[in-house]
């Protein structure tokens, strides 16, 4: 690209590195790809380390102006080949640009000091649906989220790509099990934990705010989490379909949960 830098073999080898996810948790790092992702995560005031472009992110208005932005940022920007940066990317379409930036670091007691509203993930495998739901968290009022032991990599690139970027602005503390359970229970935060067996929706959370656990669909909530919980909820649901993508019910419970009345 016009004005910019090649890439160095020192970042080349790190970028390899990256795509395996025990070297991205050794070294601290996140690869976030796409347009909207890298732009998402520069606005959330992640710690960027450098980026990566191709001649492809010219092809579009977002992209150029998202390069002009990085370069206002000051940030470091390097060029690379469309080939070479489709071969380091994890997924098929980068969209011409790639960025590496240090991982957020969130401690479960320091959110939970806040009180408010939690969203809860337990056993949630698949990295585009824990993206999502953690779009969708940021898309309503909630405080932070919560993975247990056995949920997908928050800071996976297919996990970052899935949430548009937005698992930047949001705190993420990941905990195993047992110890969320406690935490959440000692901060007087009550758990709602959805559950296909459960009765429709009809309390309203009150002013200790909620803790929403979502579970692996094929599982469920473990065991630990039903006993700890306060609500159990559910989508209530009528016709031929007896049950939702785990990303879809979260976005409905959250809005359900969170929304006011006019």
């Amino acid at each position: 690209m016009v004005g910019l830098v090649d890439l160095s073999q020192q970042k080349r080898r790190l970028l390899g590195r990256l795509r395996t996810g025990k070297s991205r948790r050794k070294e601290g790092l996140v690869l976030v790809e796409g347009v909207r992702a890298v732009k998402e995560a520069i606005d959330a005031g992640a710690e960027v380390r450098f980026v990566v472009a191709s001649e492809k992110i010219e092809s579009t208005t977002a992209g150029l102006d998202l390069v002009e932005h990085i370069i206002r940022e000051s940030l470091d920007i390097t060029s690379i080949s469309e080939k070479e940066l489709a071969a380091l990317a994890d997924t098929k379409h980068p969209q011409g640009i790639l960025m590496v930036c240090e991982e957020q670091k969130v401690e479960l007691r320091d959110i939970l000091r806040l009180g408010g509203y939690y969203l809860v993930l337990d056993g949630v495998q698949d990295p585009g649906n824990v993206g999502t739901l953690i779009r969708a968290a940021a898309a309503f009022p909630v405080d932070a989220v919560i993975t247990l032991d056995g949920t997908a990599d928050t800071w996976a690139p297919k996990t970052v790509r899935a949430s548009a970027g937005l698992v930047f602005q949001l705190p993420v503390a990941h905990a195993v099990a047992e110890e969320a359970i406690r935490e959440i229970t000692k901060a007087g935060v009550p758990m709602w934990v959805a559950d296909p067996r459960a009765p429709s929706l009809k309390a309203k959370p009150d002013d200790r705010g909620f803790a929403l656990v979502l579970a692996n669909e094929g599982v469920g909530p473990r065991q630990a989490v039903l006993d700890a919980a306060e609500h159990m909820i559910k989508v209530p649901m009528s016709g031929q379909v007896d049950s939702l993508n785990v990303a879809v019910a979260g976005a409905i419970l959250l809005y359900e949960l969170t929304k006011t009345e006019d």
